[in-house]
């Protein structure tokens, strides 16, 4: 039975009344023959994608394209975190065959970047790593040139099973912190923020290319989004993205403002000045969006460059 968030919590919006959303978050709906061959390999393998279960505004684009992000372990979550649309309460037993039907499904699509995320798995003694390492070489034998971001839980600190991710290797492996220190309780009702920064930190030391996300419009002040990027560049994190909070329902977290496009590239400028390598930062930015930009380092800081020097900035 799928857990529902409670009407007497604070932090949650039990009406319809939503702010509407400004011009510059207008999406098309997803169409086109792209898109629905993906959505037919997705069906067919019986695969779950964060695409679909995030409601992320970005779908029809990235599978126009040809390219998803597949949600292993199940689609449904042991946490209940106040912004996510995926749904809480008691998972299914783990599915050992997983992995290889989304190495199947990479390979008909024939993608040269795949990202890969997951529930979290609270309940499991191994939070699940033996799926994620699983699920990574059986991508890699039947994809030997396809590139690799796995978008991890923090595995509740036992680091034994993060050690299991630092040792396939993937090329990028991602964390989101979500949202700044003073909101992570009301974000992320089960999850720390130091502990994600350790995290981020153990993979850098493990060798790995790090990423992480902040949602903004949940009622951090922009100091405090500047004082996180400073957190995460503090423990090398390579790649953050930026993007607008979107409320996916009325039981969930309320949007406190809709953020302005100026003000995410002022947050862009802010986390390249602070010696961060990749910063995407817009609107509808999500945490794998343009993925297959963020593998190759300075890559971002080139661009970045390159914008500056074009307008006489030094």
């Amino acid at each position: 039975m799928i857990q529902e968030l409670p009407v007497n919590n604070p932090v949650v919006d039990t009406t319809d009344a939503r702010m509407k959303k400004p011009n510059w978050l207008r999406v098309k709906l997803p169409t086109g023959e792209g898109y629905k061959e993906v959505r037919n390999i997705v069906t067919d393998h019986k695969l779950h994608t964060i695409c679909e279960s995030g409601n992320c505004p970005n779908m029809g684009e990235c599978w126009g394209a040809g390219t998803a992000t597949f949600m292993i372990l199940g689609n449904i979550c042991t946490r209940s975190c106040g912004f996510c649309a995926v749904a809480t309460g008691r998972p299914l037993p783990v599915d050992w065959d997983e992995p290889q039907r989304v190495a199947e499904a990479i390979h008909l699509m024939k993608v040269k970047h795949a990202v890969i995320t997951s529930v979290d798995r609270d309940e499991l003694k191994d939070g699940g790593s033996i799926i994620w390492s699983n699920t990574v070489n059986a991508v890699r034998a039947l994809n030997p040139d396809t590139t690799l971001e796995t978008l991890i839980p923090d595995f509740k600190g036992q680091w034994e099973n993060l050690q299991r991710i630092i040792d396939v290797a993937p090329e990028v492996v991602s964390h989101n912190m979500e949202t700044v220190p003073r909101l992570t309780k009301m974000v992320r009702i089960q999850a720390k923020f130091e502990r994600s920064l350790e995290v981020l930190k153990r993979l850098k030391e493990g060798g790995r290319r790090t990423k992480s996300g902040i949602m903004l419009g949940l009622g951090e002040r922009k100091e405090e989004v500047i004082e996180t990027l400073k957190m995460l560049a503090d423990v090398g994190c390579d790649v953050v993205t930026l993007g607008q909070y979107l409320q996916p329902t009325p039981r969930h977290l309320k949007v406190v403002r809709f953020v302005h496009p100026d003000e995410f590239a002022e947050l862009r400028e802010a986390g390249y000045q602070l010696g961060i390598d990749f910063v995407e930062s817009g609107p509808l930015v999500r945490s794998s969006y343009h993925s297959e930009r963020h593998v190759n380092s300075g890559e971002g800081r080139k661009i970045w460059e390159s914008e500056r020097a074009a307008l006489g900035l030094h």
